[in-house]
């Protein structure tokens, strides 16, 4: 029964909540399958879109499931840290503007080109979407790792996968069908700016650009702040502490998406959620969505 439960819940995560966001963050690997020249050929090769589609889904399934199996089995100890989170997104995005760069250097659309290796390509960066995670498949694999059981985080992970996959699937199918038109470059630009957003993004999760504030005076006594999560980020977005002395930081969730998922000091929090400090020096604390779009700051003084 619970996987079962949790496999309804993924597809139900997937249709709902996961689409958008998943697809902005892990759909630039689909211009992988738009580069693809085979598959782009005048002799009637290019009807494979649909299989090239399938096989991209395919391994996305496989990859997810055999994560969830995992997490389930380890549990959190298989997690990835924000910060390694943050280096995988800076590589994928690095990696959708090269594929995209490659489009658009090609010299026609229409002109038939070299067969390129796809039997493996198309699984491949289908698996490869589970190393650019988006703020609702963190609370996936949440869910999965508080399951304890393989077959269930399983179930979860699938589910989910499932859910995303129409959306996936008619991105890939139209990629694919643009790679051929005059709109190639067009769409070569715009996987440019995907990619440049999927590696802001790192950054931004990393922290690496981040700018630390001048430390202030420390002031007695317990403080509790609270914070909500909405789907245009945390409101307010700075709030004030008390320094030297613990502090209880109170998440509400308002919306669903990138920020019901935060990174702080260190470790992933799903919302809603109380999250309790210990007393921090004077200066501020950088917190910020699983997928590193939306960030805030507590302020010690």
């Amino acid at each position: 029964m619970q996987t079962l439960t949790l496999l309804a819940g993924g597809v139900a995560a997937g249709l709902l909540a996961g689409t958008a966001t998943c697809t902005a963050a892990q759909g630039g690997l689909l211009i992988g399958l738009a580069d693809n020249r085979a598959g782009n050929r005048a002799d009637g090769r290019g009807r494979r879109d649909p299989a090239l589609v399938g096989w991209f889904l395919a391994g996305r399934l496989a990859s997810y499931t055999a994560a969830g199996a995992l997490l389930g089995l380890l549990g959190s100890a298989v997690s990835l840290p924000p910060q390694a989170r943050a280096v995988l997104l800076v590589v994928a995005g690095v990696t959708v503007v090269g594929f995209a760069l490659r489009l658009m250097r090609r010299p026609g659309c229409s002109a038939p080109g070299p067969p390129a290796p796809s039997r493996f390509r198309a699984p491949l960066l289908g698996a490869a979407t589970i190393l650019v995670p988006c703020g609702v498949t963190l609370g996936v694999e949440m869910v999965a790792v508080s399951s304890g059981s393989p077959l269930a985080g399983a179930a979860a992970m699938a589910g989910f996968v499932l859910g995303t996959a129409p959306a996936f699937a008619l991105l890939g199918y139209v990629l694919r069908r643009v790679s051929r038109t005059r709109l190639a470059r067009w769409a070569a630009i715009v996987a440019v700016g995907a990619g440049l957003w999927t590696a802001g993004a790192g950054v931004s999760l990393g922290g690496w650009l981040a700018q630390a504030e001048a430390p202030a005076a420390s002031g007695p006594g317990a403080a509790t702040v609270t914070v909500w999560a909405t789907r245009d980020g945390y409101r307010p977005a700075i709030v004030t502490a008390r320094a030297g002395v613990p502090v209880e930081v109170v998440f509400e969730l308002v919306d669903r998406g990138c920020t019901d998922t935060v990174s702080i000091g260190g470790r992933d929090v799903a919302l809603p959620a109380t999250v309790r400090l210990p007393p921090q020096p004077a200066g501020s604390l950088r917190y910020v969505c699983g997928m590193g779009m939306y960030s805030g700051l507590i302020h010690f003084s």
